[in-house]
């Protein structure tokens, strides 16, 4: 199984994607403030701040996502126990996100996002529990009966 590309395809996915949401966060964030939105009587200098500040945490986790692939992939080794928290929790965020971006955006964005989340799950398997750099394929499995 070719784990590198997999895990460094991962890594470009998610370093493009961190920009990408930071510049939506921008653009909404642009909205409220022209418009002065609020919601529920919420100032809405905070709901701009708030959105601005909800980006850049986004950018910096999906950015963080793929250095932690990116590390996989160079090293050809699995990621730690936080790294491959990191991804989990990337990947369930992916999820719902494409749950919700088919009824909002479209079938094109559902498909991107399922799509970034089978490559943040196919580098988890492949770096799956018992793989060792160097390992042959039948190394990890129980002799046949």
């Amino acid at each position: 199984m070719a784990r590198r590309p997999i895990a460094l395809v991962t890594a470009a996915v998610l370093f493009l994607e961190a920009p990408g949401i930071v510049a939506i966060n921008a653009v909404m964030a642009r909205f409220v403030k022209i418009q002065t939105m609020s919601l529920d009587g919420m100032d809405p200098d905070a709901m701009y701040t708030g959105t601005w500040a909800l980006g850049i945490a986004s950018g910096v986790a999906l950015a963080l996502c793929g250095l932690v692939a990116l590390v996989a992939g160079i090293r050809d080794r699995r990621p730690g126990r936080v790294g491959r928290g990191l991804l989990i929790g990337c990947a369930v965020v992916h999820g719902i996100l494409g749950a919700v971006t088919v009824g909002l955006i479209g079938w094109g964005a559902f498909a991107f996002m399922m799509f970034v989340l089978g490559l943040i799950v196919l580098t988890l398997v492949a770096y799956g529990k018992g793989y060792e750099k160097g390992a042959g394929p039948g190394e990890g499995a129980p002799a046949p009966a």
